[in-house]
């Protein structure tokens, strides 16, 4: 028993030192692969205008997971009439990780061009303000096609 209670508390210490390791660190996405926390230099001062967004491909965002560890992914990103937009395209009937967890909690972290900026990602229900959003995708990222029988949602991230 007692070899059993040393095993279960090394491996817990290790699993401590490395999320304040990581937690120091980060880990920030890559391409495809999903990270934990993101690092950069914290912006403090709100942004008026989104548009230095329209010359950035994509961007990192951090989520909350159910399992209180952040979730960060690498999205695209939209900036119409000087507010920013991310849109998560996935195929119908699934769900992403991100999407959830914004949908469960909205407080996000975007990290663009190293600078961290908090906001909320408001899930985009109004008819109008989805069409904009979709048209200036279509306008940022001529090549990239939404699948038919796909789900877009739309977040509009605000101070």
């Amino acid at each position: 028993m007692k070899t059993l209670l040393r095993i279960v508390g090394a491996v817990v210490i290790c699993l401590v030192v490395l999320l304040v390791v990581l937690r120091i660190t980060g880990l920030n996405p890559r391409d495809r692969t999903p990270g934990l926390w993101l690092t950069g230099n914290v912006v403090t001062t709100p942004v008026a205008d989104w548009s230095f967004t329209d010359q950035v491909p994509t961007i990192k965002v951090q989520t909350q997971s159910w399992y209180g560890l952040p979730h960060s992914v690498t999205t695209n990103c939209l900036s119409v009439n000087g507010q920013l937009y991310l849109t998560s395209v996935y195929p119908a009937g699934t769900s992403r990780a991100w999407d959830e967890n914004v949908k469960r909690n909205p407080k996000v972290r975007v990290k663009i061009a190293g600078n961290l900026y908090d906001g909320n990602a408001l899930l985009v229900t109004d008819s109008a303000e989805r069409e904009a959003v979709l048209q200036a995708r279509l306008k940022k990222y001529p090549k990239l096609k939404t699948p038919e029988n796909s789900t877009v949602n739309i977040f509009h991230i605000v101070g």
